[in-house]
């Protein structure tokens, strides 16, 4: 088991945790939109990482996907719904598979 699937797992058992004492089960009680929101606020924080201080880079990144877990979480996905898209989209041109995103919508 990889580091993701740990992480997955570890998610998994503490949503329904007490909140007080878990951050997980903390950003699950507040629901949906203060989960996208602190992955939001990862986001902006791995892009200034990247930019100004790349030595926090890695940190950043990891607590990125980290909530992205939570997320995924949250809709009922996990990291294996994203492989199998990025599987889905292999050997297609980012111009072509965004075109058909587009025309679909």
């Amino acid at each position: 088991m990889d580091a993701f699937h740990r992480l997955e797992a570890t998610i998994r058992d503490r949503r329904t945790a007490d909140p007080a004492t878990s951050y997980v089960a903390s950003l699950f009680a507040k629901g949906r939109p203060k989960i996208a929101q602190k992955l939001g606020e990862e986001a902006v924080e791995t892009v200034i990482a990247a930019m100004a201080q790349p030595d926090k880079l890695v940190s950043e990144a990891a607590d990125l996907m980290f909530h992205l877990c939570v997320l995924l979480a949250d809709a009922g996905l996990d990291l294996d719904d994203v492989r199998a898209e990025l599987d889905r989209r292999e050997g297609l041109s980012g111009h072509a598979e965004k075109a058909a995103r587009t025309k679909g919508a």
